[in-house]
């Protein structure tokens, strides 16, 4: 059955200092700052909820820091008054991003251990959950709107990364167990300490180098195995200078002005995880061509989209590669509007055995 919505913390802050944080903003804001929090006539009101995000999400709240500090105390450093009379983080530094993304997986998912190396990808956690959370209901909507649940439920993440964040989430949320690829061995060398420091991805999550830069699912796809969908974030850029020019970009907005040649990204990001030959849509092209190969070992296909410019290039693909459906998922965070497209090339007849062989009672494994 489909497992009802969970509460879903408070993120509201509130009117006075939380006890947690007391101390810190005490010993290192400065005075001005600190009586800036403490004076109503510069209190900004936030939304408590972001809306756009998926229903089931955990993350529709506000960031509780007072929560998450307790969590992971290591949050605490990185955290400082705002100008609105809030608590924040710095996201333009990388590690206060990382610290945060720590304290949501161990407050909101239970991971006791989770860290990446300098210059790898930090994804904000929000947008990652919507994305699973989706993929959930497009299961669901194959399935008489019961998603599908257990470890005989598997997914295959293309380029897992060091962080892991697909699999965890999708692990604690539904119970799915999980195959991560990349062609990056640093990132597998700390996806794999990762998955051995929290028992709950041992036996659910399981990691394969792609050995071949030019291919996505030859080399991973076994002949017998079967995937019930698969998810990517691909390559967003073109060129380095491209993934460069956009992170000035964000600093800016961040409201940093004038930034270095070469700024550091906030969120991180090794080469490959950013940019490719061919950008978003020459990724993405690649692997509806390749997935055609795969027709019957997989049930859904899908990867992120964020241009929606790449769009028509896609769909181009997918017409040429005879897929027998196509989906475009629309996805919303805050100001920024994303969307996965999802294919597959089951026939109805071979969707209703899979279901029957697969996503049925009997076959389900808890």
């Amino acid at each position: 059955m489909r497992r009802s919505n969970r509460a879903i913390a408070s993120g509201a802050m509130p009117m006075s200092t939380p006890p947690a944080l007391g101390r810190f903003m005490l010993s290192y804001a400065p005075e001005n700052a600190y009586q800036r929090v403490s004076t109503m006539e510069n209190k900004k009101v936030f939304p408590k909820e972001k809306s756009g995000l998926h229903p089931r999400n955990r993350h529709r709240s506000r960031y509780d820091f007072d929560a998450l500090s307790v969590s992971c105390p290591e949050l605490i450093p990185f955290l400082a008054p705002t100008a609105y009379g809030d608590i924040s983080i710095d996201f333009a530094d990388p590690l206060a991003v990382k610290m945060l993304n720590r304290a949501l997986l161990k407050h909101f998912y239970g991971i006791e251990y989770w860290d990446i190396p300098t210059d790898f990808l930090c994804p904000p956690i929000p947008g990652r959950a919507d994305y699973i959370h989706h993929l959930a209901d497009l299961l669901a909507s194959c399935n008489d709107g019961v998603i599908p649940e257990g470890k005989n439920i598997a997914l295959l993440d293309i380029g897992v990364g060091a962080n892991c964040i697909y699999p965890i989430i999708g692990q604690r949320e539904y119970g799915w167990r999980f195959t991560g690829t990349d062609i990056d061995p640093q990132a597998l060398s700390a996806a794999k300490m990762v998955v051995s420091m929290n028992p709950t991805l041992r036996n659910t999550l399981r990691l394969k180098q792609q050995k071949d830069q030019q291919a996505i699912f030859e080399g991973i796809l076994a002949v017998n195995e079967r995937y019930d969908a698969t998810l990517c974030n691909p390559p967003f850029h073109g060129s380095a200078e491209e993934a460069a020019a956009t992170t000035r970009r964000k600093l800016h907005k961040l409201g940093k002005g004038e930034v270095a040649a070469k700024p550091v990204q906030n969120f991180g990001g090794k080469n490959s995880e950013l940019w490719c030959e061919g950008g978003e849509e020459g990724f993405v092209s690649r692997m509806v061509v390749e997935s055609a190969t795969k027709a019957k070992s997989c049930f859904w296909f899908t990867s992120l989209i964020s241009k929606k410019t790449t769009l028509p290039a896609i769909y181009h693909a997918l017409r040429y590669a005879n897929a027998v459906e196509v989906r475009t998922i629309d996805m919303a965070q805050g100001q920024k509007v994303s969307r996965f497209v999802a294919w597959t090339f089951l026939t109805a007849e071979e969707q209703a055995i899979w279901k029957a062989e697969r996503w049925t009672p009997s076959s389900l494994k808890p």
